[in-house]
């Protein structure tokens, strides 16, 4: 529970500089974690993750306005 608070009072960053991990991708896409791993990001079209320089490997981070621009790009024409 305190967890999820410290998450609600944390201030947004803008769609234009946050990065997203796996969960957040698939919050925005309405689709389950799970979904997304093995169905959206192998896709060739879908944005190359960000791995920050850690120790083991990194968790996979995506630029939010590339996942954004990324899902616009599939909107069907009229």
């Amino acid at each position: 529970m305190v967890a999820a608070i410290e998450k609600l009072q944390r201030p947004a960053l803008p769609v234009a500089v946050d990065l997203w991990d796996t969960s957040l991708v698939a919050a925005y896409l309405k689709r389950s974690p799970d979904n997304v791993r093995k169905e959206i990001i192998p896709l060739p079209s879908f944005p190359k993750p960000i791995r920050l320089p850690v120790a083991g490997r990194a968790q996979a981070l995506y630029r939010a306005r590339d996942v954004v621009a990324w899902a616009e790009s599939h909107q069907q024409k009229k």
